[in-house]
């Protein structure tokens, strides 16, 4: 429990073998469940999750948004805080409390983890990351009027607020989803500077051409398609 919420961390998962150990470690105690959804590893991932004190669920449809999803369906309302964060290491786990401070104490639904706030962070992000972060986030501010700087993964959601989101996409969408609809809806949000390095292993978006066009073209889709 954290300030007497009860806090689950759903991490989505896909070849992170060499990494998603070292997330689980780094998960302070103070967190009361984690699910970790495998989305079709081809590596000995499962195998590292099942050393933890992690839930390990599949998800055999590919794509972010299927994985969290399905790891979502296993919350009951015991459940006060979803914490979203990545298997890849890039994120600091020990910062959780810096998204949980914000809805504890000043009563946020939703708190991003900005990496574009910190210098440093930003720093590590790649070119294409950094432009589609400004792109997307200047969209959003310039249609619904609500400031983000980032689209980052790691983010913390009350379960009450995320319910009535009723988040649909299944892949590259999930993350501009999220922000869309909490603008829409005209929930109480913030962002939390957060650091962030590099990932371990390669990126299956940013990290590859054909990742970044798909990515992209489906955030901007999902853009306008909220609009009109």
């Amino acid at each position: 429990m954290y300030r007497n919420k009860f806090v689950s961390v759903i991490i989505p998962v896909l070849n992170e073998e060499e990494s998603i150990g070292k997330v689980l470690n780094d998960i302070p105690d103070y967190v009361d469940r984690i699910i970790v959804c495998d989305n079709g590893s081809a590596d000995n991932t499962p195998e590292e999750v099942k050393k933890s004190r992690a839930e390990l669920v599949y998800e055999n449809e590919r794509g972010y948004g299927a994985a969290c999803l399905k790891a979502i369906s296993l919350l009951d309302d015991n459940t006060d805080i979803i914490v979203f964060l990545d298997g890849d290491y890039s994120d600091y786990p020990e910062e959780i409390y810096l998204l949980l401070d914000q809805i504890t104490e000043n009563d946020y639904d939703i708190v991003i983890g900005s990496r574009m706030i910190n210098p440093n962070a930003r720093r590590n992000l790649t070119n294409v990351a950094r432009f589609g972060n400004w792109l997307s986030t200047f969209l959003i501010k310039l249609f619904w009027g609500n400031s983000f700087t980032d689209l980052g993964p790691f983010r913390a959601v009350k379960f009450e607020s995320f319910k009535k989101l009723k988040m649909a996409d299944r892949n590259f969408g999930w993350t501009v989803e999220l922000q869309i609809k909490a603008s829409k809806m005209k929930m109480k949000t913030t962002e939390a500077p957060v650091s962030y390095r590099q990932r371990l292993g390669k990126s299956k978006i940013s990290g590859t051409v054909t990742g970044s066009i798909k990515a992209g073209s489906k955030i901007l889709y999902l853009i306008f398609k909220e609009l009109f």
